[in-house]
């Protein structure tokens, strides 16, 4: 501990302050700068969240659309409905009038 007292009593003391106070700016901005490590890993742990949330939003979609599958598979009923729905099916002695929404 006397050594180290030592270096920064004597001539040499603005030196090492100096190398200290540039070694701590250096860090600071390796680790928080723009480019920094800590500022990449919180950007990277954003977009992680953001894509797992897209991921699980696609995941309930693809069940939805694969249990509306399955019911129109197994269900004519519910087959001949969704065409009717949504390609204005008609039986040939049946009138099928469209109703524009805006």
């Amino acid at each position: 501990m006397g050594k180290i007292r030592d270096m920064f009593s004597d001539e040499r003391k603005v030196f090492l302050w100096f190398v200290i106070i540039c070694t701590a700016v250096f860090l600071g901005f390796k680790l928080i700068g723009p480019t920094g490590t800590i500022t990449h890993w919180v950007k990277a742990r954003a977009e992680i969240r953001r894509q797992e949330k897209q991921m699980e939003e696609y995941r309930r979609e693809i069940e939805a659309m694969d249990k509306d599958i399955n019911e129109l598979k197994n269900n004519k009923d519910s087959l001949e409905k969704f065409a009717r729905e949504q390609f204005h099916f008609a039986a040939p002695d049946e009138d099928v009038y469209l109703i524009k929404e805006d």
